[in-house]
């Protein structure tokens, strides 16, 4: 993952063996881990008070805890991060779980929304975690706009793309709209569009607005203004963000704790709140990336780990993300490599169709 931390170089290879294996079991069994049972397996004979010395060391380090008095250790956050920036070894993705996730993609499908949404489905039923694929962003041209009202406080602005998509979307026009404003706002986006994307058209239409200013009234003008931000929300907001597999969160819930975290990550999840965080989180990444616990800006409060990877387009431009979370105690040797092949069949997938 990343480079080798100085404190695991400085390790000698009892103590480095020891943590190695108190975090692999702690994965594997999200329990504590005692001296007797290391003892019974590390490869060099040692007494169980030796590796009690190691253990209080590594903790003295701030890489392990100790939950109780006398009992076994976890590995600390802090811990974990030097495990997989230094000791983790990824698996090669099987045969089994590449089927499953090709088998997702279903043939001869347009519906992109859905086809992201059985992939979805897929990664958290592989990975026994919730899933997370930020769907891209609509960037076909647009081919025409028009402004429908539907009452005195809500319209309708209907998008026909150059693909020949067409979407719809409400908002709320300011008061005292009228159909000519909404005729004369739609005719002056029109004569803009020439083929532009909806955020082309974003960039553009502030200087347009002031420099053809005695062409709108102010009615015109706040509906110009007030269905672009309309538009740039929902192109880049919370219904971008498709999430599967919560229930699966819960079953790794071993406390009363541990359920009130997921409920606040469920919350997070239900408002789908810093999604921009989301993307920028998979934008910085080359490749897969691990936030383990409060390293996790999106869910800070969940005390959850999160696995993400961007996807790209035929560009090599950065235009979603896949991720799974979960608990800290995620098996990430099979995760990381069930997220990168997702996210590059992800970003072939739109990329064949154009």
């Amino acid at each position: 993952m990343s480079n080798t931390s100085p404190l695991l170089t400085e390790m000698n290879d009892r103590s480095r063996e020891v943590f190695r294996r108190i975090v692999e079991e702690y994965l594997l069994t999200g329990e504590p881990v005692g001296s007797r049972t290391l003892t019974r397996t590390l490869s060099e004979q040692v007494s169980a008070a030796t590796v009690r010395n190691v253990m209080q060391d590594l903790e003295y380090l701030g890489l392990l805890d100790s939950p109780h008095v006398s009992a076994g250790r976890l590995p600390t956050e802090l811990g974990l991060r030097l495990f997989v920036d230094g000791i983790l070894e990824i698996d090669d993705l099987n045969d089994e779980d590449r089927g499953r996730l090709d088998a997702s993609l279903g043939e001869n499908d347009t519906d992109i929304t859905q086809m992201l949404d059985r992939i979805s489905g897929a990664l958290s039923g592989l990975t026994h975690g919730a899933s997370l694929v930020l769907a891209p962003k609509q960037e076909a041209a647009i081919k025409h706009i028009e402004f429908v009202s539907l009452s005195a406080d809500q319209a309708l602005v209907v998008l026909v793309f150059d693909d020949g998509q067409v979407e719809n979307r409400l908002f709320n026009p300011p008061p005292g709209h009228t159909p000519s404003a909404m005729r004369e706002a739609a005719n002056f986006l029109n004569a803009m569009l020439q083929g532009k994307t909806l955020s082309q058209l974003k960039t553009e239409i502030s200087g347009h607005i002031s420099a053809r200013q005695q062409e709108l009234d102010t009615l015109a003008q706040s509906l110009v203004e007030g269905g672009l931000a309309v538009w740039q929300s929902s192109g880049g907001g919370s219904d971008r963000l498709i999430v599967r597999g919560r229930s699966n969160l819960l079953e790794d819930a071993a406390s009363s704790e541990d359920l009130e975290r997921f409920k606040t990550l469920f919350d997070d999840l239900e408002r789908k709140r810093d999604i921009v965080d989301f993307l920028q989180m998979a934008e910085d990444a080359d490749g897969v990336r691990i936030f383990i616990g409060s390293e996790n800006r999106l869910f800070s409060l969940s005390g959850s780990s999160l696995v993400v990877s961007p996807y790209m387009n035929a560009d090599r431009k950065v235009i979603g993300a896949v991720g799974v979370i979960g608990p800290t105690r995620l098996n990430y040797g099979r995760i990381v490599p069930i997220v990168d092949y997702t996210a590059q069949l992800v970003g072939k997938m739109l990329t064949d169709r154009g």
